[in-house]
């Protein structure tokens, strides 16, 4: 037979391009390895075999050496139905015909789409070059797939060939990294084990648990039972623990001793905000060492473009996305989800190695109603069908339950609470006095904070904490933190904030809703504007954080001038309005924050908790195996506020990089490294702010702000686009 090649190089003798044999071998070898994860290696085997058979055809080995483009994807996948029939041949073909533009979504028989996976499998209607001699390359395919271990249902159907082309496709970067770019190939070596890390967290935590006060006495009990529960079977606990109490690292330590004993490979840390997770991040390499830790919340979509060429050498160098190859990932709950339901193979790449993990969701109550029940939908699978264990960790518990208002809930007895006794918990770690304080003026809200030299107020908006900022003045201890301020600039002043705080002076700090989950401030006063209990308990979280005062701390609660902003924040206060009536006396305990989440979810209905019927439009072809999976991906979107990274020359660290940028062919790194100096704003102001060239885009893809001027050390960015200042947005 002639000699079929994969990959080439620069090098005209061909001695050092990839023979496609070899390619399709090593590919199959690494998706079986990552498919046996969940007990399917023969399908992980079969889809690498398949998946370039279309090299072997005249045409893609003369675009090896500069013909023009060819589809080499759709004849594999053809061979896999043929090899494997209607049902689980279907299951392969997304895959292999995928996996490099993205999974396709179905089609229908006989449809007018030629892009989707039925139309590309139809000769009739999609022609595709010849493969010649390919017989032989398909001996080691098995010749016939055992049942995959899932339910008989489209979503678990659909999340299967989610995961199987998570195998493919890392397998093929990983194999096409090895033979081109050896060098970094080694890099991936080395991460220290699960063993490891345990015992370096347990170190530390012994060094910090000899005090003696009443609060690292509990924070002590806590731990203990964490630990306890580490012992128990696999599947989805809830960790109930009032703010303050200690549930990050306790959380950690359950999650470390729970894969060690059951020999799970890593531990995924999601988080609501983007805010605290280089906070978070950082404690934990402090702790466990910089190797063993991978920080992802890109602001950055960096993907293999769809139509990439990857006979270019440039590109072929460039690693796709993470994969999540680290022992601890801390990570967002939008990079988490929105992988779940992705298509993109840079995105779903990482998929395979969310098996057989712990995935801590710090926060839980923070998953968007709109889209509860996918979310739920997909945790439930991976601990079916996975080998995954979920921990809902937060103070304020949601009702995740199965109900008529979340019919794909969990089932009853199916959540195991880690502290039996979470009610007895919240008293002892009961610190502050709630006021609702009803309406107040701007004006009103900023007397009664200048009535206190150490005082928090977290408002809805940027717009408001503005203007409130505006109106405190000037002084060397006031403070305004939103998200117009870039990562490292909202760092700064955090710390400086915790220095005043510490040494006793005064600290005023107006801040939107960021401050709020895992930031860890201590004020003996809060002022919280109207909004779901889930946030006056995060609110209160940060007020007596520490139990340093001799009575309680004083939050007070109260209805802005400004109004609430429609959708999701007027509907959480409303709720919250009608959870304080019903519990005056005592608004965050766990029976009333169980009545906020009930009423929340039913406010919302099935229809709410689901509001572009993911789940419906997944099991509607379940018989016919037929998944929109490129719908779902555009509509599954945890922020739909339209949004676009500005990235700014805060410091000078920022302004190198920022020229390093201009220059570089492999802006990857560097992007990373500029998540620091990141402000997100809506696109129509960026694209004002482009025509009035005070920004700069650069490679189609990231915004630089030229004009420091608008980039002020008390608030961030501050166009004078009277529209951008006085837009009353959600985004915090």
């Amino acid at each position: 037979m002639p000699d079929y090649f994969a990959h080439s190089t620069d090098d005209p003798t061909k001695s050092n391009w990839q023979p496609l044999e070899l390619h399709l071998a090593e590919v199959a070898r690494r998706a079986g390895e990552f498919a046996a994860r969940f007990g399917t290696e023969e399908w992980g085997r079969a889809s690498g075999l398949f998946h370039d058979l279309g090299k072997s055809s005249r045409e893609f080995q003369a675009r090896l050496e500069g013909g023009r483009r060819v589809d080499h994807a759709t004849a594999g996948a053809r061979q896999a139905l043929n090899r494997y029939g209607p049902a689980l041949g279907m299951l392969v073909a997304y895959t292999v015909a995928g996996h490099h533009s993205g999974l396709p979504d179905g089609g229908v028989e006989g449809g007018p789409r030629t892009d989707t996976l039925r139309g590309r499998l139809d000769p009739d209607k999609v022609a595709v070059p010849i493969i010649r001699d390919f017989e032989h390359l398909l001996l080691a395919a098995p010749t016939r797939l055992p049942p995959p271990p899932i339910g008989r249902n489209g979503f678990s159907a659909s999340f299967f060939v989610r995961m199987l082309y998570s195998c493919l496709v890392d397998a093929d970067f990983l194999d096409t990294e090895s033979w081109l770019a050896e060098n970094k190939s080694r890099l991936r070596a080395g991460r220290p084990k699960i063993a490891e890390l345990r015992k370096c967290l347990d170190g530390h935590l012994e060094t910090i648990s000899r005090s003696d006060t009443f609060i690292n006495q509990s924070r002590a009990k806590i731990l203990a039972t964490c630990r306890a529960a580490a012992e128990l079977r696999p599947g989805v606990f809830s960790l109930t623990v009032p703010t303050g109490g200690g549930k990050t690292l306790s959380s950690l330590a359950f999650a470390l001793r729970h894969a060690g004993l059951l020999g799970l490979e890593r531990v995924i840390y999601a988080i609501p905000y983007t805010s605290i997770i280089e906070q978070n991040a950082a404690v934990f390499r402090s702790i466990l060492g910089e190797r063993a830790v991978l920080e992802h919340h890109s602001n950055f979509e960096l993907p293999r473009d769809e139509e990439e060429d990857e006979t270019n050498p440039a590109l072929r160098m460039r690693l796709a996305s993470e994969n999540w190859d680290s022992p601890v990932v801390v990570t967002t709950n939008v990079q988490l989800f929105e992988s779940l339901f992705a298509a993109k193979s840079s995105r779903c790449r990482r998929l395979h190695n969310v098996s057989r993990s712990v995935i801590i969701l710090d926060e839980a109550q923070m998953l968007p109603p709109a889209l509860l029940r996918p979310c739920v939908a997909a945790l439930r699978e991976l601990a079916t069908n996975y080998g995954v264990t979920v921990v809902l960790c937060t103070a304020t518990q949601p009702a995740l339950h199965q109900a008529p208002h979340l019919p794909c809930g969990f089932a009853e007895g199916e959540v195991h609470e880690i502290i039996p006794d979470h009610a007895a918990l919240y008293q002892a770690f009961r610190r502050v006095n709630i006021d609702c304080a009803g309406a107040l003026s701007d004006n009103q809200v900023i007397a009664r904070i200048l009535d206190n030299p150490q005082t928090l107020c977290i408002v809805n908006t940027r717009a408001h904490a503005r203007r409130l900022f505006e109106l405190l003045g000037a002084c060397a201890g006031h403070f305004h933190l939103s998200a117009l301020m870039c990562p490292a600039h909202r760092t700064q002043k955090l710390r400086d904030v915790r220095r005043r705080l510490e040494a006793g002076g005064i600290c005023r700090v107006i801040s939107t809703q960021l401050v709020e989950a895992g930031v860890d401030v201590d004020f003996p006063y809060v002022f919280r504007a109207a909004a779901g209990i889930d946030s006056v308990a995060q609110a209160a979280g940060r007020c007596n954080r520490e139990g340093k005062l001799a009575g309680r701390g004083e939050v007070t609660v109260f209805d802005p001038e400004c109004g609430l902003s429609p959708g999701h924040f007027r509907r959480t206060a409303e709720v919250g309005a009608l959870t304080v009536r019903a519990f005056p006396g005592d608004l965050l305990s766990p029976e009333a924050v169980s009545h906020y989440f009930n009423q929340l979810y039913s406010f919302e209905g099935p229809g709410g908790l689901d509001s572009k019927d993911i789940l419906k439009r997944i099991g509607a072809d379940a018989q016919s195996l037929s998944f929109p999976f490129r719908e779902i991906a555009e509509d599954f979107r945890f922020i739909e506020n339209d949004m676009e990274p500005i990235i700014v020359p805060y410091d000078d660290q920022a302004r190198s990089l920022i020229r390093d940028l201009r220059h570089t062919e492999f802006p990857v790194a560097l992007a990373r490294k500029l998540q620091r100096y990141t402000v997100p704003v809506y696109r129509r102001t960026l694209a004002g702010l482009c025509a009035a060239r005070v920004v700069e885009t650069l490679d189609d893809r990231f915004h630089v702000l030229t004009n420091e001027s608008i980039y002020r050390e008390d608030l961030g960015l501050c166009p004078e686009d009277p529209t951008f200042r006085e837009q009353e947005d959600n985004v915090f």
